[in-house]
């Protein structure tokens, strides 16, 4: 297990090679099975691919238009040009999973200390089982990447997804036309305080 860890690399070139679908199957099964907090399993996916995969990022382009108009987060202009570079490679990959939480919060919305508290439990239980996704993936000789910026066209997806929750994240799936370099890590002794 240790070696899919040491291996696994976010992937931003894909081959132009359907996934076949038990192995999507066999992926989104494994995130199934990640720790949830009080077992709530607050998770969906939805898996888009062929016609479907394109009427999705159409919304996701609508929605970086539109974000560069009227932003969901001012503070984040920034970060159009890395949502739009992430929306080329969700559009190479044959397959993206769309991961909703199915007990999550508008990201506008003000919340209670309680809702907060159980909002961020469920958003480290869909953590667990997308990095139980991704590392499947890589033990299936699958790449993918864990992608974020869908945060940039949150009303445009959240319509086309047409579920209940609110989109979280989204994981490009494929196989891979490249082989990236391991990008360096902290050390133990910059990431650890012991205190005994």
């Amino acid at each position: 297990m240790l070696s899919v860890i040491q291996n696994r690399r976010s992937i931003r070139r894909y081959k132009d090679t359907p996934v076949p679908r038990e192995l999507i199957e066999e992926i989104i099964q494994a995130g199934i099975l990640a720790p949830s907090a009080k077992n709530r399993q607050p998770w969906h996916f939805v898996v888009a691919a062929g016609e479907e995969k394109k009427s999705a990022l159409t919304a996701m382009k609508q929605g970086l238009e539109r974000e560069k108009a009227s932003p969901v987060l001012p503070g984040d202009r920034d970060n159009i040009n890395g949502a739009e570079h992430t929306l080329s490679i969700m559009e190479q990959a044959p397959a993206v999973i769309f991961v909703v939480n199915t007990q999550g919060f508008d990201i506008r919305s003000s919340m209670a200390p309680e809702e907060r508290v159980a909002d961020l439990c469920n958003v480290q239980s869909i953590g667990a089982a997308i990095e139980n996704m991704i590392l499947t993936a890589e033990g299936l000789g699958l790449g993918s990447l864990w992608i974020g910026h869908t945060y940039m066209a949150y009303d445009e997806l959240n319509q086309w997804l047409n579920t209940e929750g609110e989109l979280l994240a989204a994981l490009a799936l494929g196989y891979a036309d490249e082989e990236p370099y391991a990008r360096p890590r902290r050390s133990l002794a910059e990431v650890v305080d012991w205190r005994v």
